[in-house]
């Protein structure tokens, strides 16, 4: 898995799905509705910009995937059978209502799983002036994810993606304990920073 920041996450995502993996992509368009408290309010809102919306842990309304492709889970699905928010798991069929997808961490023992189109919600926290309600696979692209949701997983291999320094405190802590040993991460830094990054650390909160 590729580490990196939130700006750059979605970019390498894309570029990866669109110019590294073969095979056609297909794109599924979500149905989205908003709930005002004013009912009148909604006709304010045209559904091009409610399709260009994308809160924190919703889907694209545009979501583009191939076969091959990486992509996590956004919601707890199932625990018993490890579909979690933050499950990542590779794409083995697309159809046209779901999509057949196996576990990254599966053996040769396990079932594949069927991942359907379900109802997601904004909440308060995402400071919108009405409720977004979008019926839309519940996973993003993942074959990089953001060093901090990356937080409490182990991966067997690892490249941090670092074109600036990190700018929050344990930032680089998280990215480089990701993986069990030294020799399962690769760091990417410019050329001009003569193999250097810094390191945040605020010593108040040690």
């Amino acid at each position: 898995v590729i580490l990196c920041f939130t700006n750059e996450c979605r970019q390498m995502n894309e570029g990866i799905l669109r110019n590294r993996l073969e095979g056609e992509i297909r794109h599924y368009f979500s149905t989205d509705t908003i709930e005002c408290d004013d009912p009148e309010d909604a006709a304010d809102f045209p559904i091009e910009f409610i399709h260009s919306l994308h809160p924190t842990g919703l889907p694209l309304h545009d979501l583009a995937l191939k076969v091959g492709a990486v992509v996590m889970l956004l919601r707890n699905l199932d625990a018993k059978r490890g579909l979690c928010n933050g499950t990542r798991m590779v794409i083995v069929e697309l159809r046209r209502l779901n999509f057949r997808a196996r576990l990254l961490n599966a053996t040769e023992h396990d079932d594949d799983i069927i991942i359907p189109r379900i109802p997601l919600t904004t909440t308060e926290d995402d400071g919108l002036p009405f409720k977004l309600r979008r019926l839309q696979f519940p996973v993003r692209l993942a074959f990089s994810v953001t060093i901090n949701k990356s937080q409490g997983q182990t991966f067997d291999r690892v490249g941090i993606y670092l074109p600036s320094p990190v700018f929050s405190h344990g930032q680089l802590y998280v990215a480089f304990s990701r993986v069990r040993n030294a020799e399962s991460v690769k760091v990417y830094i410019p050329t001009d920073a003569d193999g250097v990054t810094k390191n945040v650390v605020f010593r108040e909160v040690l």
